[in-house]
C-alpha cells in the first residue's frame, strides 16, 4: 500500500483500519504512543559514539546535554552527528543559576550563563535551555519572601527577555523549571508568563513533582497534570521525572523520592506526555546506576499498563 494517498490512508484509520505504509503497520486502535526516556549516565564515555552508544544500552532515546558552552564547534557537530545516527534527542541543556540573586556581580553572572548556555543548546540542537527563574535571597533555589510577589514577577519577565534577545535562537527554546516557591508556581502562572515575556523562543519546562507543595495537590496530582497539559501542552520542550511521598508528620512534610515510591500518578503523566511524542522525559536526583534502572523500570510498567511505548 505504498501509494496509498494520505487522504485514504487517514479514512482508513479513522474507520480503526490498519495500514502498512513503507514497512512499518500504523492501526487506529492499540499502537502505542512513543515517550522518550533519558537521564544520566554513569559508565565512562570519551567519544561521541561512546556517549550514544551507553544511552541506547540502557534504553534511552533521550540525553542530557554532554557539552559545556565553551566547546568547539568540530565537538558540538560530532555529538550532533552521533545523536542523529543514533536516533537520540538531546533534551537539555542546564543553565543552573540564580538570575534574581541579591547579589548584582552574581546576577549578572547568572544571565551570561543563561545566555552562554542557551548558545550551546542553539548549536547543538537541544529541545531546550532550562533554569528555573532563581530567588530573592541567598540560596539560589530556595524560599523566600519576595519570590512570589508582582514586583519578582516583573523581574523574571525582564530578565527572560534579555537572555533570549541577546541570543535569537531559532532552533532551540528558552524554559524556567516549575517550582514550588518560585514563578512559575501553577499552570495559570506559566500561562501569565508566556503571555507577558512574549517571545517565541520562550517555552516550558515541566515538572510535576515541584508543583506538590501541599497534601490538596499531592492527593489531586492527576488532575493538576490534566491541567498542566491542557494549558501548557503545546508549550512543553521537556520534562522531569522525579516523585514526592507525603508523610504523616506535623506539619506538612513532603520528601523527594525515587520514581514509583511515591504519590505521583504516573499513568496520568505518561498518558498526558505521550500526547506530544517529542517532549523527552528526564530522570534526575538519584544517586545510583542501580537506582536509576529502578526508576526507569517501573515508568517502563506504567507504560505497557497504558499502551505507551517509553524508549
Amino acid at each position: 500500500m505504498a501509494d496509498l494517498s494520505r487522504r485514504s490512508s487517514l479514512k482508513l484509520l479513522a474507520a480503526g483500519v490498519g495500514i502498512t505504509v513503507f514497512g512499518k503497520n500504523y492501526s487506529a486502535h492499540g499502537k502505542k504512543k512513543r515517550i522518550r526516556l533519558g537521564g544520566p549516565i554513569f559508565d565512562p564515555w570519551t567519544t561521541p559514539e561512546q556517549w550514544a552508544e551507553i544511552h541506547r544500552r540502557l534504553g534511552y532515546a533521550a540525553a542530557l546535554c554532554p557539552l559545556q558552552a565553551d566547546e568547539g564547534e568540530e565537538r558540538v557537530q560530532a555529538f550532533v552527528q552521533a545523536a542523529r545516527q543514533w536516533d537520540i534527542t538531546i533534551a537539555e541543556v542546564g543553565a543552573w543559576s540564580n538570575p534574581l540573586s541579591p547579589d548584582s556581580a552574581e546576577r549578572a553572572a547568572a544571565v551570561r550563563k543563561c545566555q552562554e548556555q542557551l548558545a550551546l543548546a542553539e548549536r547543538i540542537g537541544a529541545r531546550c535551555c532550562v533554569n528555573i527563574s532563581g530567588s530573592r535571597g541567598t540560596q539560589w533555589d530556595g524560599p523566600h519572601p519576595l519570590n512570589l510577589t508582582g514586583e519578582t514577577f516583573e523581574m523574571i519577565v525582564q530578565t527572560t527577555r534579555t537572555i533570549i534577545d541577546a541570543v535569537k535562537p531559532t532552533a532551540t527554546f528558552f524554559t524556567l523549571e516549575t517550582m514550588p516557591w518560585a514563578f512559575p508556581d501553577s499552570p495559570e502562572a506559566y500561562v501569565r508568563l508566556i503571555t507577558a515575556v512574549n517571545r517565541k523562543a520562550f517555552a516550558v519546562h515541566l515538572d510535576p513533582a515541584n508543583l506538590i507543595c501541599s497534601p490538596q495537590r499531592y492527593f489531586a496530582n492527576g488532575e493538576l497534570i490534566r491541567e498542566c497539559f491542557a494549558k501548557l501542552g503545546p508549550y512543553i520542550k521537556s520534562c522531569h521525572a522525579k516523585d514526592v511521598l507525603l508523610s504523616p508528620k506535623m506539619t506538612t512534610h513532603l520528601d523527594e523520592v525515587r520514581v514509583g515510591m511515591g504519590g505521583i500518578d504516573y499513568a496520568v503523566f505518561l498518558k498526558e506526555l505521550s500526547r506530544f511524542p517529542d517532549v523527552p522525559l528526564i530522570l534526575e536526583h538519584l544517586k545510583t546506576a542501580e537506582e536509576y534502572k529502578l526508576a526507569a523500570d517501573h515508568l517502563r510498567r506504567v507504560a505497557a499498563q497504558i499502551n505507551v511505548d517509553i524508549s
